[in-house]
């Protein structure tokens, strides 16, 4: 049976469509290079989201909370319309709308990237129905609309997409991508509309209801979005399965966090959510502080956290279980030098969830290592070693 499941593997490969990702320069080294991010981080805390929705609830408008986007850093080409219009876009598995630019965008924000001409379509259609996508660092209002989408070879007819007419603050000022595409499941999106995802396999582009990243440590380039397959020399080993716990965010539970053997968070069990829009591990804040104290990380202005860049090659991992696997993080993933040789913590404080005060947000530090498969036809997700 082994057998049978590795030769499944290899000619769903064959089938499979690939979508090379660039690795960029995040966010928050933008506005840190541009000395801006102490009063950004001032400005926009991390529970902006939330006041946002609460100052503009409107039963007219579709809202989608959002984490906070500060460290965005793999983006994929598309193209919207007929002609195609290119765009830079994050893949993101935490979110499940498609947006980006228009013409008619009145923010300094959209003059400094691509936005989409309706006029220049021929496939174009407009709905009129108002989108506001807020997240933790600003937001985007503007229209709903259809036309098709090309990622990679797969052509998606219809597919719906926002456009945004406002971009307010300077979140996306400083933005190397163009838009967001959402990967997340249809619930966390606008009501009543597929995501693109979920429109490659209902109009049997796809072989498989599933897609995989491997996210490259090296280069700006390497990194790939699997649709509909997945390709086993991207990893070692085996993948190994776990249920998704809540269909909403790619979310799953973790049995622990440890090091050294001794359990230093997510004592009894958490939720994590694999997120490729989210650079760092976060984390509720006690937890958070703990692993700074415990790997000497040191508060700085910027409320970031520094470390002696020395105790890379001395700390130990941190190591996750999940589904009663192990999954090590080692110092040389948790800690990052900048271009300054400088060294800063990967764990930061994770937005506030009253809902949900244990949630952790396991972003590209972890999925760096490991090799991630997400299953919408069984609801499960598949972690093996990054090759």
């Amino acid at each position: 049976m082994k057998w049978l499941w590795v030769l499944g593997l290899v000619a769903l490969s064959e089938c499979l469509v690939k979508i090379p990702l660039m690795k960029i320069k995040s966010m928050r080294e933008n506005l840190r290079e541009s000395q801006v991010l102490k009063d950004y981080l001032e400005k926009y805390p991390r529970s902006r989201a939330h006041v946002l929705l609460e100052q503009r609830r409107n039963p007219a408008v579709t809202y989608e909370p959002m984490r906070n986007y500060l460290d965005l850093v793999y983006i994929g080409i598309i193209s919207i319309g007929t002609p195609p219009q290119e765009f830079r876009v994050v893949l993101d598995t935490g979110s499940s709308v498609l947006w980006v630019p228009s013409i008619y965008c009145s923010s300094p924000a959209c003059a400094h990237h691509k936005a989409f001409n309706p006029l220049r379509s021929s496939t174009f259609l407009v709905s009129g129905r108002p989108v506001n996508v807020a997240y933790g660092s600003g937001e985007m209002s503007g229209f709903l609309a259809y036309d098709t989408v090309k990622i990679g070879d797969l052509t998606v007819v219809a597919q719906a997409f926002g456009l945004s007419l406002e971009e307010p603050g300077i979140f996306m000022e400083y933005a190397v991508f163009d838009g967001i595409l959402g990967l997340g499941y249809p619930n966390l999106g606008l009501q009543g509309i597929a995501p693109v995802f979920d429109n490659l396999w209902l109009q049997g582009l796809i072989p498989q209801n599933l897609f995989a990243f491997y996210l490259s440590s090296k280069d700006e380039k390497g990194s790939m979005l699997m649709l509909g397959g997945v390709d086993p020399s991207y990893y070692h080993g085996e993948l190994h399965w776990v249920p998704v716990s809540k269909p909403s965010y790619w979310q799953l539970a973790v049995d622990s966090i440890s090091m050294n053997g001794e359990i230093i968070a997510c004592d009894g069990g958490c939720q994590g959510i694999m997120d490729t829009g989210t650079s760092l591990l976060t984390g509720p804040r006690s937890s958070i502080l703990h692993i700074q104290n415990l790997i000497g990380a040191k508060a700085s202005g910027d409320g970031e956290y520094f470390l002696k860049c020395d105790t890379i090659n001395t700390l130990p991992d941190i190591v996750f279980t999940i589904g009663s696997v192990t999954y090590p993080v080692p110092a040389s993933a948790y800690i990052r030098k900048d271009r300054s040789h400088n060294c800063r913590s990967n764990f930061e404080e994770g937005m506030d969830d009253p809902s949900d005060p244990e949630m952790w947000v396991l972003g590209d530090v972890f999925l760096r290592l490991y090799f991630t498969v997400f299953d919408r036809a069984n609801n499960r997700i598949g972690l093996a070693p990054a090759a």
